[in-house]
């Protein structure tokens, strides 16, 4: 009975230690998943929107700076078009526009160089500085291409190569003696002798149509490549070319030299070269601006997803 007694008595003991030890390790569970359940979830919701975030920067900011990069390219052309490609005839005569058209293909060389330094450049660099020069130079590069367009016209006309300027200083006297006797040097009224009358009357450039043919409004006839046949009747119209009728010449060294509209073929040839100039300053220097703006931004923006 005591062996009984003794073995009801431990089975009794064991049982009330090994009760607290479960419920102990339940309640210790609990709040660890409840806890992990709430760390996990903010991460989990943070992670794809900050990797699309770095994702998208690390594309913008390569394809902006490519564009950039690109968009110099032009002004390296066309600085090397306007040092290199000479003169158009006679054009030197008029002795500010050796030194603008210099001074305009060094200061495209310029911005290409600054422009590319700051692409190259701007992670390493603040590019606040950069920005500013470049903004100064293609702000300067946007007032000459407007100002060679003409589109200040009551203040062009004591810049050189705008159309205001151009045609005061071929009005003048003395300036159009000197690019009469360069035109005549050309013989290029001689080299219009070859060809056929339908040839020539159809494919002339502005100077040759106002220097070595009569003007058409005067009605001559045509006897051969040298020589036209002035009407009877003095042709009595009222317009620019009305004295040219009797300012033509059927002598080689005179033709219409000294008509009006040899003076305005001439300087529509030199003004439709100073405009083309003009427009691609103006709206290259406008499209690069912009990029070089876009591309600040989008170094700033990725600088700030790195910090």
């Amino acid at each position: 009975m005591p062996d009984h007694q003794d073995m009801a008595e431990t089975t009794n003991n064991d049982n009330p230690t090994e009760t607290p030890v479960v419920l102990t390790v339940e309640q210790d569970n609990k709040p660890t998943d409840t806890n992990e359940e709430q760390s996990v979830d903010p991460k989990t919701d943070e992670k794809p929107v900050q990797h699309e975030s770095a994702n998208m920067g690390r594309f913008v900011l390569p394809v902006v700076a490519l564009l950039t990069f690109l968009l110099s390219i032009p002004f390296l052309f066309e600085a090397i078009w306007l040092l290199y490609v000479q003169q158009y005839d006679c054009e030197g005569l008029l002795k500010s526009l050796p030194g603008l058209q210099m001074g305009i293909a060094v200061g495209l060389f310029c911005v290409f160089l600054v422009s590319n330094v700051v692409v190259y450049l701007r992670a390493r660099w603040s590019l606040a500085p950069g920005l500013i020069v470049m903004k100064i130079a293609l702000v300067l590069m946007l007032v000459v291409g407007l100002t060679l367009r003409g589109s200040f016209e009551g203040e062009t006309r004591q810049i050189p190569a705008s159309p205001g300027w151009l045609k005061v200083k071929v009005d003048d006297d003395g300036n159009w003696n000197n690019i009469k006797s360069c035109l005549y040097g050309t013989r290029m009224c001689r080299n219009l002798m070859s060809r056929s009358y339908n040839e020539m009357s159809t494919h002339l450039s502005p100077i040759e149509g106002g220097c070595c043919d009569p003007p058409s409004i005067c009605e001559m006839e045509y006897v051969n490549m040298g020589y036209w046949k002035k009407s009877n009747e003095t042709a009595n119209v009222d317009g620019k070319y009305d004295k040219d009728c009797d300012v033509w010449q059927n002598d080689e060294r005179a033709l219409c030299y000294d008509c009006q509209a040899c003076k305005l073929g001439f300087v529509k040839t030199l003004e439709g070269k100073w405009v083309r100039v003009g427009t691609f300053l103006v709206v290259m220097s406008l499209l690069l601006m912009i990029f070089h703006l876009l591309l600040f931004v989008a170094t700033m923006w990725e600088q700030q997803k790195l910090t």
